[in-house]
């Protein structure tokens, strides 16, 4: 072969491991966010990162499955400790997620799905810790209009007017920060969302910066 004939490039570590991504989805209250995540329940590719709240159950929920379900001074305690990932008070209640749990599993190459607000998102791409930072992956998921958005809370009858009248408010809020976020999407239906939200986890799966080659033994 001649010196000045290119040398072929090497060939893409095929048999190396991947580290997990972390799917960030915030969406306002009554978008679809809890339908699009039902709708991915049926996948076995990825997990859900099961946050902790101070809120009450609501029908069919199940501690450790849907959240862990703390008390006020249990949470808190989490806080004081350093413990969480992110964590906010929203409607009256604490949301977080305990970062030991997010970044153990984005270590053995496990996907997550971490269901947040506008400012645990926020927290999250703050995040100090490389794994977490490498992994990110934040998708918002928007209402066609507020009128929309404004039906489906009034027909989910879970909350009283003056609870609907401060998700609205705190919706209107929480749309200025779709631009902080690498995908949108506008909810359309069930399937549409559940279909778009799989083709963007596709696609995250298949960015060569992902692969982490495997470690050659010390001599």
């Amino acid at each position: 072969m001649s010196s000045s004939t290119p040398r072929p490039a090497p060939l893409p570590p095929f048999a190396c491991k991947r580290q997990g991504i972390l799917f960030v989805v915030s969406a306002p209250s009554g978008a679809g966010k809890s339908t699009l995540l039902h709708q991915l329940r049926p996948f076995a590719d990825f997990e859900y990162s099961v946050s902790c709240t101070t809120r009450q159950p609501r029908s069919g929920e199940v501690h450790g499955v849907d959240y862990h379900f703390l008390s006020r001074s249990e949470f808190e305690q989490e806080i004081q400790s350093g413990n969480l990932l992110e964590w906010a008070e929203v409607h009256g209640n604490y949301y977080g997620t305990r970062t030991h749990l997010v970044s153990s599993r984005l270590r053995e190459g496990v996907d997550l799905i971490v269901d947040v607000d506008v400012q645990g998102a926020r927290s999250i791409r703050n995040s100090t810790d490389p794994v977490i930072q490498s992994a990110l992956v934040d998708v918002f998921l928007a209402p066609p209009s507020m009128e929309i958005l404004q039906t489906r809370l009034r027909s989910r009858g879970t909350e009283s007017e003056d609870q609907v009248e401060l998700r609205l408010r705190n919706a209107s809020s929480e749309m200025n920060h779709w631009r902080d976020y690498r995908y949108l999407i506008i909810s359309g239906s069930p399937e549409d969302d559940m279909l778009r939200f799989r083709a963007i986890m596709n696609a995250e799966r298949l960015r060569a910066h992902r692969l982490v080659e495997p470690s050659t033994p010390s001599a």
